[in-house]
């Protein structure tokens, strides 16, 4: 996976809160959380990828052959998942409100008001069609490069892995909190 796949993937994801803490007066992301909203978002994520790059993958490359296989457990784990990726984005959304003008709290009461099951949809083609947008066509080789390179790894630990570099790469926007090294809070 490119950066370009997965920073669209981390921002759909981030439609989801960690249990908000605050680090240095910044909302943070719990690792937990953010691992949630990758395992959430990689199908979603994938049928992008297969979708907008279609006409420039080989019929036996490894999303043609192997993918359906590789993104299973992903799906199979979305509804585990979701609670954290939630809580993921609310973060994100509490942020990126603030950022805009808007107040924190009333863009986390807004999201708070709103029904989960309701959101999920809504997020789910939301995170879709960012995705999408940001494949471009030169990247899709590399993207299912990066598919086939995570292929051997169990699903939380993919989710962990991603949440584990955002951590290391010391992302603001917004940061992950230290904390433990846990996979998703959501499965355990």
């Amino acid at each position: 996976m490119t950066l370009r796949f997965v920073a669209p993937a981390l921002a759909l994801t981030a439609l989801a809160t960690s249990q908000t803490a605050l680090a240095q007066g910044q909302a943070c992301v719990a690792p937990a959380d953010m691992s949630d909203a990758v395992v959430y978002a990689m199908p979603i994520a994938f049928d992008a990828a297969r979708n907008a790059c279609a006409n420039r993958l080989s019929r036996d490359g490894f999303m043609a052959t192997g993918g359906d296989a590789y993104i299973a457990p992903f799906r199979a784990g979305q509804d585990q998942a979701w609670a954290g990726a939630f809580r993921f984005l609310k973060t994100f959304m509490a942020k990126d409100g603030a950022a805009q003008g808007g107040s924190s709290a009333d863009m986390a009461a807004m999201i708070e008001s709103m029904p989960e099951d309701a959101l999920r949809p809504f997020v789910d083609a939301l995170v879709g069609q960012m995705i999408a947008a940001e494949i471009k066509g030169d990247s899709c080789t590399k993207i299912e490069r990066g598919l086939q390179l995570l292929s051997p790894l169990p699903t939380d630990n993919v989710g962990g892995l991603v949440a584990f570099i955002a951590e290391l790469a010391d992302l603001k926007d917004p940061p992950v909190c230290a904390g433990p090294a846990t996979t998703g809070t959501a499965r355990k």
